[in-house]
């Protein structure tokens, strides 16, 4: 069986089967979403210890501990963490039915312009959510336990609430995710004819500052994470600048070809008129 991809769909569909489509793909989202959340709950315990495994490292041996301050706080959290892990593992049915909905509105060639921006989209957000989590949370929770101890006479002891924790944990993993994202929105924009290469590079020296100033802002206030977000962030920008110059000549290589193409006909044509 051989991949094809069809061109738009030449059917005139009123609005009223627009929605009845709508209403159809949204349905079998919420449904895989519940479904998901439904499993996630019944193993929350679970996800919550592979959330709070960062933690739990970077304490001494034995001396890990978290608290709950609400009597309701512990149910919540559980709650939060099934809805969390739910959306990841419900995220490849809901955008296969965004696409659903959305592909038949699309020429074949804007939808194999869109097929590498999907494919690379949860990819790089898996990219930023791991660097999260094996590198920027175990050397960030490390740096502030580090101010226990003996204190102007008292005793400094962490005991991170378990709702605080869980937040800070998805912040760092959904900032980083979305952050390394960077090099589709970019592309996008550039296919889009909103910005080019030149102007990209043109603005380079505000683009660092605006780097670090979203890494500051998006990241607790160390500059240990600060700087694991920027300078990956930074990387990105320069990689999406190779592939915008790969694209250029690719896309010139392409004219040229259908421009020689073009010359060698037309010069057919003038022959075979010549000898009529």
């Amino acid at each position: 069986m051989v991949f094809r991809i069809n061109d738009i769909d030449q059917t005139q569909a009123p609005l009223l089967e627009h929605l009845i489509e709508l209403r159809k793909r949204l349905v079998r989202a919420f449904i895989a979403l519940g479904l998901a959340f439904a499993v996630c709950l019944y193993f929350s315990d679970q996800i919550f210890a592979l959330l709070v495994r960062p933690l739990a490292e970077a304490f001494p041996h034995g001396e890990g501990k978290l608290i709950y301050t609400k009597l309701y706080e512990a149910f919540f959290v559980n709650i939060k963490v099934a809805m969390f892990a739910a959306f990841f593992v419900s995220f490849p049915v809901i955008a296969n039915q965004l696409w659903a909905f959305v592909a038949p509105g699309l020429y074949a060639k804007e939808k194999k312009a869109f097929l590498p921006f999907l494919l690379a989209t949860p990819i790089l957000f898996a990219m930023g959510a791991s660097l999260a989590y094996f590198v920027v949370m175990p050397t960030a929770f490390k740096w502030f336990l580090s101010f226990q101890g003996i204190s102007s006479g008292l005793q400094q002891q962490a005991l991170p609430a378990m709702g605080d924790y869980l937040d800070l944990v998805m912040r760092f993993i959904l900032c980083f995710g979305i952050a390394f994202l960077l090099p589709v929105l970019l592309l996008l924009l550039q296919r889009a004819g909103l910005v080019t290469r030149q102007q990209l590079v043109g603005a380079r020296r505000y683009v660092i500052v605006g780097n670090f100033i979203i890494a500051a802002v998006i990241t607790p206030p160390d500059v240990v994470s600060m700087m694991l977000l920027a300078i990956p962030l930074l990387l990105l920008f320069e990689g999406t600048l190779v592939v915008m110059v790969i694209g250029e000549k690719r896309a010139a290589r392409a004219a040229a070809k259908a421009e020689a193409d073009a010359a060698k006909a037309s010069g057919e044509t003038a022959v075979d008129q010549a000898a009529e």
